[in-house]
């Protein structure tokens, strides 16, 4: 999963700091700081990981199992954050206000849960990929569906994706139509390959420890230039002071500071009690591009405080990905077309031209990151799920390595030629990621019930993700739309045509989608209980300890969980209305 954001539309608005010729030195240089930016990280990366052994599996899809604390914590970040989700929900912040952050906030719950519950358990039976345990607890073919269902959202949804929007960014933020001389979409599709050559360079033939270490240099890049937006921000609407400007933005607007969002908007307050903890502990505890950077930790205490460090800087996410939005709508007096629009248009207008090098370097790290991230996830469950278990079972880890990059290179170059076909797809992305529903919480769902019982088989776990998937198609691209159809005639018959009233009206229609995935996951669970009860499997499961690594957990785990957890809750009591 990424956050639910909207895909903004890059072409119809090419409005990314694109410089004027009067300002070809500025773009110079920010072109020669992005070019050193991007190959220092390089050359660290590469002097962090050439004495690792990645001619084993543990070596290259999991770094040898050495990752620590810090490193796991900043490739967690920037595995996570991309263009589409920072311009995407700063998006979302300018028409909703602070109720979005719920995206970010309770990321860092559901990170919490994950390093007290999941991870001990990944930790002890040795996981490469979460499909892995699947296999154990129920069957080798259930986790070869769930291996294929990954794959899929990652091919078809989050590479191409990735390359399009942020390759559209760097295109208009360097200006490259007019620097190369070149149309708009031959920029595009040269940027696309660019972005795309070397993500697949560090994540196909450096594995996940290069991948990683890149992505803790760029956290940190990415947490300085992300904080920069808003101080710039909030000085420019406070005559060159931060805290005026912070304090004219919350007395302006108050009621746009409520964490509680009202029906209509994206987050409304009841979903975060139901789908959105799925989704989050879903994305954050089973995701394959994500819980791998935990599963290459050096031993459990490590991957717990990785995970804890994550959650916590999770909750100051707001500042780079709510905030800036919020202040556009002040600064542009909810007067931008495009919601999209909001977060570049503010970089445009308060950023320093001297800056923008650096802010432009960052950007594309955070691109890279994401994109390599999620590359290197696709070839770890190619070569361990796929290739070693049905293609070739007798491989030495040498062999699976070998094949699982060679797959990397043609997932790379099949996201590549799909990249450039996105253009002018506008709400694409939130249209795909309410498409992820279909499989996100059948298989959270199966690795729940399967962690939880002992006895449950098999057949339940197809049949839990077979009835999770069909069940969610009927109801949003079948049922949703007959309902808010039905509703909005009725409504508009009624005399109804203020377009806030017809946007209450169609939230009133049909459960939210977040409320359908609640629904569906304590069906699917009943569903699977029901079998364990008159169809029990003859062994009860019992998760044995492969000993690859220390399982002794941090010592404060506990507390700092609890007192993370206690923060979220104390800023949703502070900004409620």
């Amino acid at each position: 999963m990424i956050n639910q954001v909207c895909l903004p539309n890059f072409i119809n608005n090419p409005i990314y700091l694109a410089p004027t010729t009067k300002n070809s030195t500025h773009t110079m240089l920010g072109i020669l700081s992005f070019i050193g930016f991007t190959s220092l990280v390089g050359l660290i990366a590469y002097l962090a990981t050439r004495k690792t052994d990645e001619s084993s599996s543990d070596g290259y899809f999991l770094g040898g199992r050495s990752l620590t604390a810090g490193v796991i914590a900043g490739s967690l970040l920037l595995t996570n954050l991309s263009t589409e989700q920072i311009v995407g929900l700063n998006g979302s912040a300018y028409t909703d206000g602070l109720s979005v952050m719920a995206w970010e906030t309770l990321a860092a719950i559901a990170m919490v849960v994950t390093a007290v519950f999941l991870l001990p358990r990944y930790l002890k039976g040795g996981l490469t990929t979460i499909p892995q345990f699947l296999a154990k607890r129920f069957d080798v073919t259930t986790k070869t569906i769930t291996s294929g269902l990954f794959l899929t959202g990652y091919v078809v949804v989050l590479l191409p994706v990735i390359l399009y929007s942020g390759s559209v960014a760097i295109s208009g933020m360097f200006n490259i139509p007019e620097l190369l001389n070149v149309s708009d979409s031959t920029a595009l599709v040269l940027c696309i390959w660019g972005i795309g050559i070397i993500g697949s360079i560090y994540a196909v033939f450096g594995g996940l420890k290069a991948v990683a270490v890149s992505d803790s240099i760029n956290a940190v890049g990415l947490i300085v230039g992300g904080i920069l937006i808003p101080i710039f921000g909030l000085m420019a609407i406070g005559d060159g002071n931060a805290l005026n400007g912070l304090d004219t933005l919350m007395s302006t607007n108050p009621e746009r500071f409520d964490s509680t969002g009202e029906p209509g908007q994206e987050v409304p307050f009841s979903t975060i009690f139901t789908g959105m903890m799925l989704v989050q502990l879903f994305y954050w505890g089973t995701n394959q591009q994500i819980i791998q950077r935990a599963l290459g930790a050096k031993n459990l205490a490590e991957g717990q405080k990785g995970l804890l460090l994550a959650s916590f800087l999770k909750i100051l996410g707001p500042l780079i990905l709510v905030l800036p939005g919020m202040i556009a709508y002040h600064y542009f007096e909810g007067g931008l077309s495009s919601s999209d629009l909001a977060y570049p248009e503010l970089v445009r207008a308060v950023l320093p031209k001297p800056l923008v090098g650096f802010f432009a370097a960052v950007l594309f790290g955070a691109i890279l990151s994401s994109f390599n991230s999620v590359l290197n996830s696709s070839v770890t469950l190619f070569g361990i799920d796929i290739y070693k278990q049905h293609i070739n079972k007798e491989a030495p880890e040498k062999t699976v390595v070998k094949y699982g990059k060679i797959f990397g290179i043609c997932l790379a170059l099949a996201a590549m030629f799909i990249a450039p076909l996105i253009a002018n797809a506008g709400s694409l992305f939130n249209y795909l990621q309410e498409i992820n529903g279909i499989y996100s919480i059948p298989i959270f769902t199966i690795i729940v019930v399967g962690y939880l019982t002992k006895r449950v088989p098999a057949i339940a776990a197809k049949i839990g993700i077979f009835s999770g998937s069909l069940l969610y198609i009927i109801s949003q691209f079948f049922l949703k739309g007959q309902f808010t159809e039905r509703a909005l005639e009725k409504a508009k018959a009624s005399g109804i045509t203020d377009p806030a009233a017809l946007k209450l009206v169609e939230a009133d229609a049909y459960p939210h989608y977040l409320h359908i995935m609640a629904i569906l996951f304590l069906a699917n669970a009943a569903i699977m209980l029901l079998i364990g009860k008159f169809y029990p499997r003859k062994e009860a499961f019992e998760l044995q300890y492969t000993e690859q690594v220390s399982i002794e957990p941090y010592k404060f785990v506990n507390q700092v969980g609890l007192a993370i957890c206690a923060i979220v809750i104390c800023i949703y009591v502070y900004f409620a209305k």
